[in-house]
């Protein structure tokens, strides 16, 4: 065994025998113990996942559509095959007797860990003292259940990229200012589409404790957590122009969790979901280029040949957290709960799923 099949056996229990077995086989165990876990088992893919987990989703979508699908699902165990704060939500939709599992423990969310809840009490207590009670929060749903706990108990909402817009106007109608946690550029594109000037959004930065800001305080209107997605911020404006100097006629469609030099200067910007929209009604023969994760983009690729798609980003790479949930992991998964174990359980205590809760519906 080699010295790195040792640590990751030491780290998460899964024997090593796993990594050790080829493609083929790891397949034959995984659809012997999916069936034989029959309708006791259901399965959630989010849409950067690898093709080798995709094939055994019995649904596709984003985080929070897949949470609200587990919440209906009555199957004993759901696998959810995205990243940690993904499976928190599910947990917390779904009832104490469904066991939520994510296959790998390690599979998180760089932007999630951005805020973490004593940064973010510190950040409201100083917010508070420089604003009053002037502030709603709003976090994305790329976020621990902690900070959506804290969102619901401050009477604010959860929002996703795609619903931000109505989300954002809604906070505006509460309170003079909001608070947007913990993706800055989903925060700043929101904003500028709905008429909010840059010169009004401040930034909190949670390692200085320091709140940046261009404006008089009193003009403040949004503040921004100094957080980023790890992926989209590989997208750069030298791409966009690289593109219009050789290709004009290429579509740029871009996440909004890319930076608004790049969202303000592509064609088409929004959600996971809008993409693939836009994919799946594109014209034959049309030519795309698109800034978002990997996984989804090469799906695309191949499940659209009639589309002339390429990454915006040539040299970009997978999600690497998002990519923690591979078959090994997934086939260990399976096999455990075959003999009855439940491994890599994730449980949201009571009272921060009740706050959480909160957040989440008034969203929904």
């Amino acid at each position: 065994m080699t010295l790195f099949l040792k640590e990751l056996q030491q780290e998460e229990g899964m024997p090593a025998s796993y990594l050790q077995a080829t493609t083929e086989e790891l397949h034959k165990r995984a659809q012997l113990a999916r069936t034989k876990l029959g309708d006791r088992l259901y399965i959630l893919g989010h849409h950067y996942q690898k093709d080798e987990v995709i094939r055994y989703a019995d649904v596709t979508g984003d985080s929070l559509q897949l949470s609200q699908i587990a919440g209906q699902q009555t199957a004993d165990y759901i696998i959810f095959c995205g990243v940690h704060f993904m499976a928190e939500t599910a947990d917390i939709l779904t009832s104490s007797e469904q066991a939520v599992i994510l296959p790998d423990m390690r599979a998180g969310c760089s932007m999630a860990d951005m805020a973490n809840i004593d940064q973010t009490e510190r950040a409201w207590l100083h917010l508070q003292e420089l604003f009053g009670d002037t502030i709603v929060p709003l976090t994305y749903v790329n976020s621990t259940a902690a900070i959506k706990a804290f969102v619901g108990r401050n009477g604010g909402a959860t929002v996703t990229s795609s619903n931000a817009e109505p989300m954002v106007r809604w906070a505006l109608t509460q309170k003079q200012r909001m608070l947007f946690l913990p993706d800055q550029h989903l925060g700043r594109n929101t904003a500028v589409k709905l008429g909010i000037p840059l010169e009004q959004m401040a930034i909190w930065d949670p390692i200085k404790q320091k709140l940046e800001a261009q404006c008089p305080l009193e003009d403040v209107q949004v503040i921004l957590w100094k957080g980023h997605c790890s992926v989209h911020m590989n997208f750069l404006p030298k791409h966009i122009d690289t593109l219009r100097q050789n290709e004009p006629d290429r579509n740029i469609l871009v996440h909004p969790e890319c930076t608004y030099e790049v969202v303000s200067q592509s064609d088409f910007a929004g959600s996971t979901k809008y993409i693939i929209d836009m994919i799946r009604a594109a014209e034959p023969g049309s030519k795309w280029a698109i800034g978002t994760e990997m996984n989804l983009v090469n799906r695309l690729i191949a499940d659209y040949p009639e589309l002339d798609i390429v990454s915006l980003n040539p040299y970009m790479c997978p999600c690497l957290t998002m990519n923690r949930i591979d078959l090994p992991h997934l086939t260990w998964a399976f096999e455990e709960l075959v003999e009855g174990r439940v491994i890599n359980r994730i449980q949201v205590d009571t009272q921060t799923a009740i706050e959480a809760k909160l957040a989440l519906e008034k969203m929904m």
